[in-house]
């Protein structure tokens, strides 16, 4: 069995010679950092098997190449290429025909071996009977090396049937509320990431400060909150629309839970609290208290506003909830039901694994030429398995009837699109919750039949 650390030995002494070649030839100008080997490379290089350069080459079909590193190749594709003599063939397809193009190079006996996993894949391409499990694969994971420990429950939550079609191999792009510590402090009003780590941060607390901000008004009306923020919010409660026991899919959308949090959202638009402006970034007007975004944002809010003192702070704990939900997105790989390249798509994931697991500085190094290094710790905080449960709604892994954004109004989107929506932006033919779920609810089952049927 090969060891980690060994594999991290020969890759850390290629990565720094690729480093260098890439700093004198491109944009980064700088040395590459001296780093000392726990061992010699030929050492390191002489645990790992010889692999023939055929088993290991993949065909990934996507929308992105995973080859296309911009001045440094990405860690993972680095420890593929360089301890295990991988390489990866991209085939280009388009993101709206991801899955049809597959279905086509399927049926026509063409050779895929991977394939992203994202929404609309799982349980859809599983149903459709696109890709297989990864359980044979094990060892070439590595999961007897200690290494998918921390995911372990994570990769349980995909489980279908007893089988892992989805091994997340990290999370990532937690949703989050970003705010101003400058314009909370001039409000009075307490800094939400201390309440978050003395486990004060709830729905009431959220509430309470918006409700003060709206009160204080010398001007300009003020706003609660800015942002698509109902994903997150139902995701807090711990409930999901569509329910999942391994097995088969339930209609889960008559949930308490998920009515409060339908209710909480209402209330904000009632009282005319929601900014239903579009925007990339936390407003610099400072007349919304709250924006809603994934971290993908946060950049762009610390370039425009870097004497606003920007923090973040995950979607509030609903009260009564037994542990802190987060809405993310579990980063994974999917191997075709054709492939015989299954030890080698594993083998992958391992690399994808190792690269979140060992060069965790490195990773910090580049984060840090973006945001803060306190904004960099909290959001590793909120993507810790160990203190959040992460949320993921299959609804959003199916069907365009269940999952589509369309042309953005109610008849066209799609139920998860509009139950996170429609109360919170107006303008859609319902008035309440009840009525909203009673024009959802026969949609949902009539999906679920097709899919609990194929089971």
């Amino acid at each position: 069995m090969m060891n980690p650390r060994r594999v991290l030995a020969a890759l850390i002494a290629s990565a720094a010679v690729l480093s260098c070649a890439a700093s004198c030839s491109k944009k980064n100008k700088n040395s590459a950092p001296d780093v000392s080997e726990p061992e010699s490379t030929a050492a390191a290089e002489s645990s790992v098997p010889a692999a023939d350069p055929g088993d290991t080459e993949i065909t990934w079909l996507a929308d992105y190449d995973l080859n296309d590193p911009g001045y440094e190749r990405p860690a993972a594709l680095a420890i593929f290429e360089d301890v295990y003599g991988g390489r990866i063939n991209y085939v280009q397809t388009t993101p709206d025909d991801k899955l049809s193009k597959l279905a086509e190079m399927i049926n026509a006996g063409e050779e895929v071996d991977m394939f992203p996993y994202e929404d609309g894949v799982f349980p859809e391409g599983v149903c459709r009977d696109l890709f297989q499990p990864l359980d044979p694969y094990y060892e070439q994971l590595g999961m007897e090396e200690g290494i998918w420990d921390e995911m372990s429950e994570v990769i349980d939550m995909f489980a279908y049937k007893g089988e892992h079609y989805v091994v997340p191999y990290a999370l990532s792009e937690p949703f989050l509320l970003t705010y101003s510590r400058k314009l909370m402090q001039s409000e009075g009003i307490d800094d939400p990431y201390t309440l978050y780590q003395e486990g004060k941060w709830n729905w009431n607390t959220f509430m309470d400060m918006i409700n003060k901000f709206s009160a204080s008004e010398t001007g300009a009306h003020h706003f609660g909150i800015n942002g698509f923020y109902g994903e997150a919010m139902l995701s807090s409660t711990g409930s999901t629309v569509i329910g999942f026991d391994g097995s088969s899919l339930k209609n889960n959308i008559g949930d308490p839970k998920i009515e409060s949090a339908e209710a909480f959202m209402q209330d904000i638009r009632s009282r005319w609290l929601y900014n239903s402006n579009w925007s990339d970034m936390f407003l610099r007007d400072q007349n919304t208290l709250f924006y809603a975004s994934r971290d993908w944002s946060l950049p762009i809010s610390d370039r425009y506003s870097p004497d606003l003192d920007i923090m973040v702070v995950p979607f509030p704990k609903m009260p009564d909830a037994d542990k802190n939900y987060i809405n993310c997105r579990a980063n994974a790989r999917m191997l075709v039901k054709t492939s015989a390249k299954g030890k080698a798509v594993a083998t992958y994931l391992k690399c994808e694994r190792l690269a979140v697991t060992e060069l965790k500085d490195s990773a910090k190094e580049r984060a840090l030429k973006e945001i803060t290094e306190e904004q960099y710790n909290a959001i590793q905080e909120f993507l810790d398995p160990s203190k959040v449960t992460p949320v993921f709604d299959l609804g959003y892994g199916m069907s365009e009837k269940m999952y589509g954004n369309g042309l953005y109004t109610f008849e066209t989107r799609g139920v998860m699109n509009n139950i996170t929506s429609a109360l919170l932006e107006g303008g859609a033919p319902v008035g309440s919750w009840g009525e909203l779920r009673d024009r959802m609810s026969p949609m949902i089952d009539e999906e679920l039949a097709k899919y609990n049927d194929q089971q």
